[in-house]
């Protein structure tokens, strides 16, 4: 019975130029196998059946019991991948052969499962090599740092209106992606440096091609000018570009840039772009082009200023403690490499605590009690804090190192929160 319903399944159907889809059963194993038939290919079996069905005797018989062959029209480009439309015409068509073609359709799915795992894999492989890529902790840095300054010229809650919340978010997107194409260009022409001082990053790592990597470079480029003059607001657009020049001037290899070769040019640009730039750029943004307001410095305007150049020094200069053996190699004369790591690290505590010193004399000096609290124990506990940390600090310690400036990156998020209290 199932010769005869193989052989009536493919005697009584026409040859097409599309290929179809086979299901070869094989009664031994109890098991379908797919074959694809080419156009004009006609099935027989093995040994001398009828052509209306019947059986040869002999050793034909025996041929034709080792195999049957059942055929399947399917679209080439949507039903031969279809694992359930096979199971079910094959159980319509031929009950016999229920078993063996589910388990091709199991085959098949378990092929489509390992393959959605494979590419789901592969995105998030690519997805965190871009988040290294964008470097997480200088992304943090703009968010909150922004935010905090945004909040500055805001008077009261009349001020939170959809307007302003609509300049905040331009002035945020361009500066991200700003502070994206600056870390990705820097990477770009460090690779060779990275392989030794970080090697986990996507460049180093051969995670992403130069190639990809000028291509986010770009783009984030573009997007950051492009919101910046859809926006229309004079301040952002001056930051972008003052950005742009400083960024580049720090990474690119050409004559009279590269200015992360030397230790007061490449402090300088963070300085200006940390200390001066986000605090006076964005807080005009808001304020003129916002809000609409002649500009008038604030007390907290002027000692977020003040602060935050004593904050970026200190991230300029100990951001070389943990690549010092990669600078030196390269020719990259940062203070760590002339001065030693250690002798950089007291600097670098030094102007911290005296920075959170001055910073607690300021807050005593306000006149409500509140904000005079919130300041004065703020700044007290982080400087406590810091001290605490660096009295187990290991200046050899490569773990110890890099954690510690991780550290001061938290301290530098953690004085944005307390800003808006001085006043």
């Amino acid at each position: 019975m199932r010769l005869d319903h193989a052989r009536h399944a493919i005697n009584q159907q026409e040859t097409h130029l599309n290929p179809t889809l086979v299901v070869v059963y094989f009664p031994t194993d109890d098991r379908c196998h797919l074959l694809l038939r080419p156009p004009g290919f006609s099935f027989r079996s093995p040994a001398g059946d009828h052509e209306d069905g019947g059986h040869r005797g002999g050793a034909g018989g025996a041929a034709v019991n080792s195999a049957t062959t059942v055929r399947h029209r399917f679209s080439a480009t949507s039903q031969a991948t279809s694992p359930r439309r096979i199971r079910r015409q094959c159980a319509d068509d031929h009950p016999d052969f229920h078993v063996g073609c589910s388990e091709v359709a199991r085959d098949q799915h378990h092929l489509d499962v390992n393959r959605f795992a494979e590419i789901r894999g592969e995105v998030s492989k690519k997805l965190l090599a871009f988040q290294q890529f964008c470097r997480p902790h200088t992304i943090y840095g703009t968010i909150i740092g922004i935010t905090s300054v945004s909040l500055l010229p805001m008077k009261g809650l009349d001020d939170f209106t959809m307007t302003v919340l609509r300049g905040y978010l331009e002035a945020l997107a361009a500066a991200l992606c700003m502070n994206i194409y600056v870390v990705g260009l820097n990477q770009i022409f460090d690779i060779q440096i990275d392989k030794v001082n970080k090697p986990g990053l996507p460049l180093a790592a051969g995670e992403f091609s130069i190639t990809t990597a000028v291509f986010l470079v770009l783009i984030f480029l573009i997007m950051s000018f492009s919101i910046g003059i859809h926006s229309g607001s004079a301040p952002l657009m001056c930051a972008l570009i003052i950005s742009f020049i400083l960024g580049s001037a720090y990474s690119i290899e050409a004559p009279f840039l590269r200015w992360k070769r030397h230790a007061f040019l490449a402090a300088s640009c963070i300085l200006f772009v940390r200390a001066i730039l986000v605090q006076l750029a964005f807080f005009a943004h808001m304020q003129h082009h916002v809000l609409m307001r002649p500009l008038a410095p604030t007390k907290s305007l002027v000692f977020a200023t003040f602060f935050m150049c004593c904050f970026s020094a200190v991230i300029a200069l100990f951001k070389d403690i943990p690549d010092i053996d990669g600078d030196r190699d390269f020719g990259i004369q940062s203070l760590s490499v002339k001065l030693g790591p250690h002798r950089v690290y007291q600097l670098c505590i030094s102007i911290l605590l005296t920075a959170y010193g001055a910073a607690t004399l300021v807050g005593a000096s306000s006149t409500n009690l509140f904000q005079k609290i919130i300041t004065v124990s703020g700044h007290g506990l982080l400087a406590f804090t810091l001290w605490q940390r660096a009295r187990h600090f290991e200046v050899e310690n490569q773990a110890h190192v890099t954690s510690f400036y991780m550290f001061i990156w938290k301290l530098f998020y953690a004085e944005y929160f307390l800003i808006p209290f001085v006043q």
